[in-house]
């Protein structure tokens, strides 16, 4: 039953939304939309994008392109592109276009355009649920050029309420957003409570228990305690705010180094240190440049 929310919740307030809603682009979204989440599933990209592209792209499948290619995001052939291919004026006349054998290849395709290719890389470092940053993202990256596009984006995704979609696909993730924390060195991170395992935080974050382990510098053999700093993303090189840290008691090297966000290797480089030395209470380390040599 979960799969007839979005419907049901767009029939609730479509007498409030009138004009706003064509019956044309309602049954591509409610056609495509399992196709979107399943996408989303492996390749995190919200589903909400992908639907509102799709829609905006290919006229809501009636285009030209979508007909006649099965190509519903638009993309052109470039370099790489070894598959058939069709011809059609874009921003330029007589352009090489993608050809699909399914809609379905068109979406993979898509997913693999955006994953696979270094601009659109900082895309997979914002949350999968905010469709607004993806968007802008998209146009920064340069996947369209109409100077519109986010926009036109986001009011598809806001009158149909694909987020909705997203929300589905994602479970608990959007209600996990209220323990998300921002560190001071722009890294995402997690305070451990009692029952957290790096799986269960695999699993409410949409990530991998290895990236958490790598992100935090631990082997699965240890056990998360109450309390601990769990990052979602790689630390940084260096603080962003904090030159130097005066050692307290309780203190280590990997304490430190989560306390500011630092890679364990950068903060031993930076303060000439061996791998394994701990440094004792009152030391100056330092968390940004180099420290002198004595």
């Amino acid at each position: 039953m979960k799969h007839l929310l979005w419907l049901i919740s767009l029939l609730l307030t479509w007498p409030l939304m009138g004009q706003n809603l064509n019956k044309r682009r309602l049954e591509y979204i409610q056609k495509h939309k399992l196709l979107a989440i399943e996408e989303m599933k492996t390749y995190k990209i919200p589903a909400s994008i992908k639907l509102a592209q799709a829609a905006l792209e290919s006229a809501d499948g009636t285009s030209v392109l979508a007909v006649k290619a099965n190509n519903h995001f638009g993309i052109k052939c470039h370099r790489e592109w070894d598959g058939p291919t069709v011809y059609h004026d874009d921003d330029q006349k007589n352009e090489c276009f993608r050809k699909y054998k399914s809609v379905e290849e068109s979406y993979r395709d898509h997913s693999l355009f955006l994953s696979e290719r270094q601009r659109y890389r900082k895309l997979f470092s914002l949350p999968i649920y905010d469709y607004k940053a993806w968007a802008y993202g998209l146009k920064d990256a340069g996947y369209a050029t109409n100077p519109r596009y986010p926009e036109l984006l986001i009011k598809i995704i806001e009158d149909y309420q694909l987020y909705i979609i997203d929300q589905e696909a994602l479970g608990s993730l959007v209600v996990s957003e209220k323990r998300l924390k921002y560190h001071e060195n722009r890294i995402k991170y997690v305070i451990a409570v009692a029952g957290d395992t790096w799986e269960s935080i695999a699993e409410e974050f949409d990530t991998k228990v290895e990236y958490l382990l790598k992100y935090n510098e631990h082997n699965y053999t240890y056990a998360l305690q109450p309390g601990d700093i769990v990052f979602l993303q790689p630390k940084r090189c260096r603080a962003r705010k904090v030159k130097t840290y005066t050692v307290k008691p309780e203190d280590d090297m990997y304490k430190i180094s989560q306390q500011f966000g630092i890679k364990l290797k950068y903060l031993y480089k930076r303060n000439h240190m061996k791998a394994g030395e701990q440094p004792k209470p009152g030391d100056v380390l330092y968390l940004r440049g180099y420290k002198k040599n004595d």
